[in-house]
Formats: C-alpha cells, structure tokens, sequence
C-alpha cells in the first residue's frame, strides 16, 4: 500500500536572481491589488451602511416604544396573565406572540479592584481571593539550563522567518 504526502503547492521557482526580483515586484503587484479591492469593498459596506442607517434607526425607536408599552401592560395585568400566589406563571401567551418574566442569576460586580482586594483581605475574608500560579515564561527563557528535561516544557530556539517586502514608495499625507 503507498502511502501518500501531501505538500503545499507552489508557484514555479525563479531560475535566477533577475526572476526572483521579477516575482518580488509581482508579489508586491498582487498585494497592492489585494489591498485596494479591500478597501473598494470596505467602502461599499461604508455607503450601504450610511443608506440604511436613518431607516435602522427610526425602526429601532418604534421597536423600543412599543416594546416599552407592551412591558408596561404586561406588567400592570401580569396577575391576570399568569396567576398569582403558587400558581404564578412566567409565560402568557397573548395570541400573536408570547411575554415572559426571567429571573437572571445572581452576579458580582466589582469596581476599583485593587481597594476590594485590600479590604478582603485586611477583613480576613481571603476565601474571596482568587490567587493565580502559573509559569513564568521569561524566568524560564532567562535560564533555560535549569528547566531543561522537565516534561512539557520546551525551549524553542533558532526558529527563522523568511519575509519577503516588497519595495514601495511612500506618500505622505499634509
């Protein structure tokens, strides 16, 4: 049975120094190309966006108003819609559609950080503090000798881009 590689197609290789400059200037060529349809497009989805935009935002309005009537009648018959005591209901269902009422889950909410975490922790409560142990990559590249032959750790050395820009004037905006 033959087993079957796969590898990445390429272009023709250039044949000498004047063909590898040629392909340079093609590949700047394509990427300048490349560039230019992308903002063509960028500027279509620009304009598009412009023409519909009044039209969203008078929609969204009318959307919101009548979402805010209709929760404001919910709310004042919601007894009458769901029942009341043991047997109130989340959901009614008026025909057309369907209102509901959902309890979110608890969350916590926390601002200025730094001062919550001193007062946690001068409170004794450091139970609420989350302390984060992880490897520190740097150390590790700043001796890499004394982390050598530890399972999972890897250090990746000599590893070379080849990169290829082509030349191009630059214009200067006033």
């Amino acid at each position: 049975m033959a087993t079957r590689i796969k590898t990445k197609t390429l272009a023709a290789v250039p044949q000498s120094k004047n063909d590898c400059a040629q392909s340079i200037r093609l590949l700047g060529d394509l990427q300048r190309e490349f560039e230019r349809e992308r903002a063509a497009m960028n500027d279509a989805i620009g304009a598009i966006t412009q023409q519909h935009q009044p039209k969203l935002s008078d929609l969204q309005q009318r959307i919101e108003a009548l979402q805010g009537g209709v929760q404001a009648w919910c709310e004042a018959h919601r007894t009458e819609l769901c029942g009341e005591g043991d047997k109130l209901g989340k959901t009614a269902n008026l025909v057309t559609g369907e209102v509901s009422w959902r309890q979110r889950p608890p969350s916590v909410s926390i601002r200025g950080a730094d001062t919550v975490l001193e007062t946690l922790l001068r409170m004794g409560l450091g139970r609420f503090v989350r302390v984060k142990n992880e490897p520190n990559k740097e150390a590790m590249l700043n001796e890499p000798e004394a982390v050598r032959g530890i399972a999972g750790i890897n250090i990746v050395t000599g590893v070379e881009d080849f990169i290829v820009v082509p030349f191009e004037a630059q214009a200067e905006g006033a």
